[in-house]
């Protein structure tokens, strides 16, 4: 969310913005709405101070000036009360509007509507050559009696996924070994539910333009979440933290909830794209400072960095388009993973700078050194999600006779095995 001063001051930012991400929203009619609820705020103030007025006249009045006066207070009454309604209307509306405005993307972000103008801006690790015709996941999973994909799909649909044997604890192992990677470099380990209310997921941006992608919980006014980051948004939301405090590191892990829509194929099959999954999620609430959330921007994706290192996978950073780094983003960096069966790399991670756009929206507040309440920066970035991270794991990993070796980080998780 952006603040109203922030778009009367710099109306052609804003407009950029909205063409670049593609976004529709009309300024005008927001920036009317503002003059008539100012204008209605204005009227229902001089009324109020009509009827103190009124109240003070009352005690030394005589009786029938009283009459008089009492008919007018109650004229006063009922028009800030008309008024007062309508106001919350105007209101309602310019809530409305400001919930779709972006924000304001970065100089250095690839102008286009969608992923196809994403740049590579830095490629990592050596594509393997095996030397043999590789198996996907799927088949290396098979082969291996990792999993019983096709029978859970008899218990729970299509894109859900159920492990078993030393691929199911490789799973768990992996989770806490990341969040322990990313706690040791300053994190805070937390735990947060994939239950949210409404609030939360309008906080956190993905409300109200993806409301289908998400599992809805009726009968508890609650959803479900698909990233940790949900409940992280929210978790200060009305506070006003000591600035001293900043940053506020958080390695969030939760179970992940995200509906996936799209044809079926190679392309989504296995564990590429399911509906449930496990994750750790970096999440940071900074200063209001362009170049101190830049910097954490930095170290986030750094993070992510040295896990795909260690885990021994080829990667490619992407600086992400405009039109596909979603509406409240700053800065956007994707990390793709090699897929050998793919002949590509596809998406593990995702690092966003969102200044104080998701701030405004949670109410996220510190008090600066001088005493000044501000908004504040706040970041996130996967650090390890599952099962998808398992795809390029598999692959890149497996031998001639279909075992996969694991990377030396992981042996000691696996008994000192050197093949999973």
């Amino acid at each position: 969310m952006l603040s109203m001063e922030f778009i009367k001051t710099n109306r052609a930012d804003v407009d950029r913005a909205i063409r670049d991400k593609g976004v529709s929203v009309d300024v005008d009619a927001l920036l009317a709405l503002d003059a008539e609820a100012r204008a209605l705020k204005t009227e229902i103030d001089n009324l109020r101070a009509a009827r103190n007025a009124i109240s003070a006249r009352f005690k030394d009045a005589t009786p029938e000036e009283k009459a008089v006066l009492g008919a007018e207070a109650k004229a006063a009454g009922a028009r800030a009360s008309e008024l007062e309604s309508q106001l919350g209307g105007k209101q309602d509306a310019i809530n409305a509007l400001m919930m779709k405005l972006p924000g304001i993307p970065w100089d250095g972000a690839p102008v286009g509507p969608d992923e196809s103008f994403n740049k590579v801006i830095r490629t990592e690790g050596e594509v393997p050559n095996f030397g043999f015709e590789p198996l996907d996941h799927v088949a290396l999973i098979e082969k291996n009696d990792w999993a019983d994909l096709s029978r859970i799909v008899q218990v729970s649909g299509s894109r859900t996924y159920c492990l078993k044997g030393r691929l199911a604890l490789l799973e768990t192992k992996l989770m806490g070994w990341a969040l322990d990677r990313i706690a040791t470099a300053g994190f805070t380990a937390i735990t947060v539910p994939a239950i949210a209310r409404e609030q939360a997921f309008l906080n956190q941006g993905q409300f109200p333009g993806h409301v289908e992608e998400t599992y809805a919980l009726p009968n508890d006014d609650a959803y479900l979440a698909g990233t940790a980051e949900v409940a992280l948004t929210s978790l200060h939301s009305g506070e006003i933290v000591d600035g001293a405090k900043l940053p506020i590191l958080y390695a969030g892990y939760s179970p992940c909830f995200r509906r996936e829509a799209g044809s079926a194929g190679k392309d989504v099959r296995g564990l590429l794209r399911v509906h449930q999954f496990l994750k750790v999620e970096q999440w940071v609430m900074c200063d209001a400072d362009p170049a101190v959330s830049a910097e954490w921007h930095e170290k986030l994706l750094g993070l992510a960095e040295q896990l795909l290192t260690a885990l021994e996978i080829p990667y490619q950073v992407i600086e992400t388009s405009t039109g596909d780094m979603g509406l409240g983003k700053y800065r956007m960096n994707d990390i793709e993973s090699w897929v050998p069966s793919l002949g590509k790399y596809r998406e593990t991670h995702s690092c966003s700078t969102l200044h104080d756009w998701q701030a405004r929206r949670a109410n996220l507040r510190y008090r600066d050194s001088e005493g000044k309440v501000r908004f504040a920066h706040t970041l996130n970035n996967t650090a390890l999600a599952s099962p998808r991270i398992l795809v390029p794991l598999l692959e890149n990993h497996q031998t001639v006779d279909g075992r996969v070796r694991l990377p030396k980080a992981l042996r000691d998780l696996m008994g000192g095995d050197e093949y999973l």
